[in-house]
C-alpha cells in the first residue's frame, strides 16, 4: 500500500483522466514557464517537474533546463526521454547541494509545496536561495489556501475539463478518485496549506524579499504562486 505522497506521485496513478488532460495540464504549466523566462537564456530549475511533458519547449529557450524529481522511476523516465537533448538534465533532489552557488536563474516549484512538511518547504527554501543569481528567482506556485477545499478542485477540474474537450472524462474520472489511493491520502496524510502571510513569513525568514503573482500557475484561480528574491 502507497504510504506518503513521493511513492504516490512515483508510480501510475488517475490524476489525470486521460491523455488529453495530462497534455493540457502540462501544456499549460509550460507556458507558465516560459512567460517568466529571463530574457538572456539562462540556467533554469523545475523542481518537482513531474513527466515534464513540454519540457523540450522550455529547453529551446534555455542555456541549461534541469529537471528535478525525487521519484527514481519518473526519472528514470525523464533520462530516456530527454536522453538526445544537451539543453536538459535530469537531478534528484540531494544533487542540488552540488549545484554550483549563484548559477540558477530561475527555480520553479509547481505544486509542490502542498505535499512536504513546512519543515520541509522552509529547508528547501534555504538550500536554494545561495544556488540562485543575484537577480534570480523562486516562484513557488499552485499553493493551496487554508480555506479552500475538495469542492474547489473539482470545479476547477470541471472548469478546464469543458474549456478543454474532456468534460465527460473528467465526470468518470471524479467517481475513480473517489476509491483511489490519493483521496486517502488526502484524508489520511492531508495537504500542507499556506495562507500569503504563512509563506511571505517562510521566504522572508529564508532570506528573501516575497511577491505574489498576479494569478496562479495552472487552471486553479483559488490557488496562488508568488516569487521570492534572495536578499543581498
Amino acid at each position: 500500500m502507497i504510504g506518503n505522497w513521493r511513492e504516490f506521485w512515483d508510480r501510475p496513478h488517475r490524476i489525470y483522466v486521460n491523455d488529453r488532460h495530462r497534455q493540457v495540464h502540462y501544456a499549460r504549466v509550460a507556458d507558465n514557464i516560459l512567460s517568466e523566462l529571463p530574457a538572456q537564456p539562462g540556467v533554469v530549475l523545475d523542481y518537482g517537474c513531474g513527466e515534464a511533458l513540454e519540457a523540450d519547449k522550455i529547453a529551446a529557450r534555455c542555456r541549461l533546463l534541469l529537471l528535478c524529481e525525487s521519484g527514481p522511476s519518473l526519472r528514470d523516465g525523464l533520462s530516456a526521454r530527454f536522453a538526445g537533448n544537451p539543453a536538459i538534465s535530469v537531478i534528484a533532489p540531494e544533487d542540488i547541494a552540488r549545484l554550483p552557488d549563484g548559477g540558477l536563474d530561475l527555480v520553479v516549484a509547481n505544486s509542490v509545496l502542498q505535499y512536504l512538511s513546512r519543515e520541509e518547504s522552509a529547508a528547501l527554501a534555504a538550500a536554494l536561495r545561495p544556488k540562485l543569481t543575484r537577480a534570480g528567482r523562486l516562484i513557488l506556485a499552485d499553493l493551496i489556501p487554508p480555506d479552500s477545499s475538495i469542492v474547489t478542485d473539482v470545479s476547477s477540474l470541471l472548469g478546464s475539463a469543458w474549456r478543454n474537450g474532456f468534460f465527460f472524462a473528467a465526470l468518470a474520472g471524479l467517481a475513480q478518485t473517489f476509491v483511489s489511493d490519493y483521496r486517502r491520502l488526502r484524508q489520511q496524510i492531508g495537504l500542507t496549506t499556506y495562507s500569503e502571510r504563512e509563506i511571505r513569513a517562510l521566504l522572508e525568514q529564508a532570506g528573501y524579499a516575497v511577491e505574489r503573482r498576479s494569478r496562479n500557475f495552472g487552471f486553479n484561480r483559488q490557488r496562488m504562486a508568488v516569487i521570492a528574491r534572495p536578499v543581498s
